[in-house]
């Protein structure tokens, strides 16, 4: 039988650990919870460990995105439709092909048989209901609008899932190509290049700086392979580090702002995601103060995090929340912070975040379609430098032999 290592809260208010043999992991919460007891957290021991093997897991285990929208929408339609929130659950469950989800599903059906919200039960499972979804699930329960709720954090769902697909999909084809040109390169260098080498030898002739930093190249990959590959891998370790580092990520997110096509795909997609997400809460009753604080940790760029988070303070100092958008222009499109004033005057702000909300989908949508016309060209101009550079290395030492003869 599992054993499981528990966390639990005494009626004191006293945190104690220990370890507990039960058949899974809901069946020991729920012999805890017996006893009186708050389960802070409950997890499988494990006495063998293998370096890697809970990041494998993890991914293994992950709720997918588009489990959740189906999810959402068809306990919306279930509901809808007349069923008991507890037997649309159980349909659920059953439907459910991710072990993880399946399991999280019977644990909502046991909360609520308990008398527990819905919300109160996915607000257990932070790693798999974010924020946003426990927010708006809870908005609906105290309206009654339940169904209405879960159709609307559905649809919310969809779009930022199509919008990150949509971004993704616009850079395979250039990652593709870049590789295969790498990948091409690091085989001209080990495997032609020291045949022309041992040419240039033996004509005993002075070699351009060019040609003299491809062979290089060529040697330390042909002969200290293992040492360029761990100097590459060092540097992107390090790089890796960096950019984790607080200074580091920063310092990337601001340079994001001024790529060419990059800078304003960031600014249109940051701004679809915070007027989608802000005009969802809204529209589903969520106090503004909060609707501000769940949509600034859907966001990822920290400059827009701390624009949300001035935009908090200010809306409870009495100032409107249009006034904050409007003052970081550079940060959000100009159109962000009229439109808010607009709704702000009209007392339509939902509606007026809605209607920005899809104009820069829309504008994504057309970016992320026309970047693969754009990109093309680019690439064709750097796999031209590099081939022209490699090829004018090469031919330059034999073209100078030539010319003497």
């Amino acid at each position: 039988m599992p054993t499981f290592k528990f966390k639990i809260k005494e009626p004191s208010g006293e945190e104690s650990e220990g370890v507990v043999e039960a058949p899974d992991r809901f069946v020991a919460i729920a012999d805890l919870r017996a006893t009186g007891k708050t389960v802070i957290s409950v997890e499988e021991k494990n006495d063998l460990t293998i370096p890697g093997l809970g990041f494998v897991k993890g991914l293994m285990n992950r709720v997918k995105e588009h489990d959740l929208i189906v999810f959402a929408h068809s306990l919306s339609a279930m509901i809808t439709a007349g069923l008991s929130l507890s037997r649309a659950l159980s349909i659920l469950e059953r439907q459910a092909t991710n072990r993880t989800f399946k399991e999280t599903i019977t644990a909502l059906i046991d909360e609520i048989s308990r008398g527990q919200t819905l919300s109160a039960g996915m607000a257990k499972f932070p790693k798999i209901f974010s924020p946003l979804f426990v927010s708006m699930v809870r908005s609906g329960e105290e309206s009654g609008g339940l169904a209405s709720a879960l159709l609307v954090i559905g649809d919310q769902l969809e779009k930022s899932y199509t919008l990150k697909k949509k971004i993704k999909g616009a850079l395979i084809y250039p990652s593709v190509v870049i590789s295969a040109l790498i990948i091409i390169g690091i085989l001209m260098f080990i495997y032609v290049v020291p045949t022309l080498t041992g040419t240039f030898k033996s004509l005993n002739v002075e070699l351009p700086t060019s040609t003299k930093i491809i062979i290089f190249i060529s040697d330390v990959l042909g002969n200290h392979l293992l040492l360029g590959l761990t100097t590459v891998t060092l540097v992107a370790i390090l790089l890796i580090g960096a950019l984790r580092t607080k200074a580091g990520r920063r310092a990337f997110e601001r340079a994001l702002f001024f790529l060419p096509v990059i800078g304003p795909l960031v600014r249109q997609a940051n701004a679809a995601r915070t007027t989608r997400t802000l005009s969802s809460l809204l529209s589903s009753g969520v106090d503004m103060i909060e609707a501000i604080t769940i949509t600034r940790d859907v966001l990822q760029n920290s400059f827009y995090k701390e624009v949300l988070d001035e935009a908090s303070v200010r809306i409870q100092k009495g100032n409107p929340l249009s006034a904050v958008f409007v003052e970081n222009e550079k940060i959000y499109p100009l159109l962000v912070g009229e439109m808010i004033e607009v709704g702000e005057e009209t007392g339509k702000l939902s509606d007026m975040l809605l209607n920005v909300a899809v104009f820069f989908e829309n504008e994504v949508d057309s970016a992320t379609k026309n970047m693969s016309t754009i990109i093309e060209p680019v690439l064709m101009v750097i796999i031209g430098i590099s081939v022209g550079f490699f090829a004018v290395s090469m031919i330059t030492p034999m073209y100078s032999v030539m010319t003497n003869i």
